[in-house]
């Protein structure tokens, strides 16, 4: 009887013509509130993601710290070691140590994209999505 109902226009064929319908436009709107819903649930779909993952490699974090300790010492190091040389050249007249300067500076540049990973992976976890993207363009060689 449904079939024949809708062939002809019954009332509920009807109506439930018109529900599917509205339902149909109404799936085609994305309305602000909707968008903020599914923002707040990727948000919390990451985080989930970042707490698993490092309760699943917690066997892992004696060498991730020794290695972060390594790199951030290791640039550290180039850091000082470039102002003293550009103190010193300063107060020496000598261009060789301001040669060795731009070396080192330059160095200290390639190392920086991995510094601000290992930085904002231990200090800033929640907003590591930014600063992965302005230590990538660092690591790709873009200067800023």
């Amino acid at each position: 009887m449904g079939f024949i109902g809708r062939l002809f226009g019954s009332p509920k064929a009807i109506g439930d013509t018109i529900e599917s319908v509205s339902k149909g436009f109404d799936k085609l709107i994305y309305t602000k509130e909707e968008k903020a819903e599914d923002a707040a649930k990727a948000i919390t779909e990451a985080r989930m993601m970042t707490v698993k993952w490092m309760e699943s490699t917690q066997g892992q974090n004696l060498a991730r710290r020794l290695i972060a300790l390594m790199i951030t010492v290791g640039w550290l190091l180039l850091f000082f070691a470039r102002i003293g040389l550009a103190i010193a050249g300063v107060w020496v007249d000598g261009d060789e140590l301001e040669r060795s300067a731009e070396i080192i500076s330059d160095s200290i540049d390639q190392m920086t994209g991995a510094v601000m990973l290992i930085l904002g992976f231990y200090f800033a976890a929640p907003h590591l999505g930014s600063i992965v993207q302005g230590a990538m363009g660092k690591l790709g060689g873009k200067k800023g």
